[in-house]
């Protein structure tokens, strides 16, 4: 075989090869959508009928990160639920629960690779938005004990509650004992340890109200009202003042 032959037969195999490639990339993308398809979890489906409730026009994307403690969750009409998402109630999947532990409202959307980790109470309103990477939990861990390994001492769960109308941004953190009024937008990144108020922007870790609604102004933001009605200036005592 002369060179020239070879470079020719070299050039044939590898378009093959391209053809081939592609083709089975074609195939694998095909799989990946029925898969997808198939996989998520509707109404009717078996491990849907699992849980407490389980909304009409619902879907829970495939695939799943982690989901148990079904019986314990209750989810509204119309809720999506991305994919890589921890959907959980209880500590594991052998805990034997009572009454809803995770309840979400309608028309949710909770974003791709999000966790709802509830061992006590968490509480989701009506037309909650979250971003990707969202993690609410009303867990935490102890460390009273300086024998024993953090990660095996569990503080007592917090219930958290979100109020309908919220959003809340792209790895934004909501923690034990946390309460979201209604219509409330979360940064992203911002972590929620305390309350927020209804109609209100927050940002920062821990969250903080940056804005807020007013009626007749609009969304103004805090220091501006701030500066508007300033605290009472604290004078120093005078000399000889008891």
């Amino acid at each position: 075989m002369t060179l020239r032959s070879f470079a020719v037969a070299a050039d044939h195999l590898s378009h093959f090869l391209d053809v081939g490639r592609r083709v089975l990339g074609d195939l694998v993308q095909a799989g990946w959508s029925v898969a997808v398809d198939v996989g998520t979890i509707r109404p009717g489906h078996r491990r849907a009928r699992r849980f407490a409730h389980f909304g009409e026009r619902s879907a829970i994307c495939f695939p799943v990160a982690a989901l148990f403690g079904e019986g314990a969750i209750h989810i509204g009409d119309g809720c999506i639920i991305g994919p890589y998402v921890t959907l959980s109630a209880g500590v594991s999947p052998e805990h034997v629960l009572d009454g809803d532990i995770v309840r979400i409202g309608d028309r949710c959307v909770i974003g791709k690779g999000s966790g709802v980790v509830g061992h006590q109470h968490i509480e989701i309103g009506d037309d909650v938005w979250t971003g990707h990477h969202v993690y609410v939990t009303d867990a935490n861990h102890g460390y009273i004990d300086p024998d024993q390994p953090v990660g095996r001492q569990f503080a007592a769960p917090r219930p958290v509650r979100i109020g309908s109308g919220s959003w809340l941004g792209h790895g934004a953190l909501v923690l034990g004992g946390a309460t979201i009024g209604e219509h409330v937008v979360v940064g992203a990144g911002a972590v929620v340890t305390g309350e927020l108020p209804d109609y209100s922007v927050a940002v920062g870790n821990p969250a903080r109200v940056i804005r807020r609604y007013v009626t007749g102004k609009g969304w103004v933001r805090v220091a501006d009202e701030d500066d508007a009605h300033p605290a009472p200036r604290r004078y120093p005592p005078a000399a000889g003042d008891g």
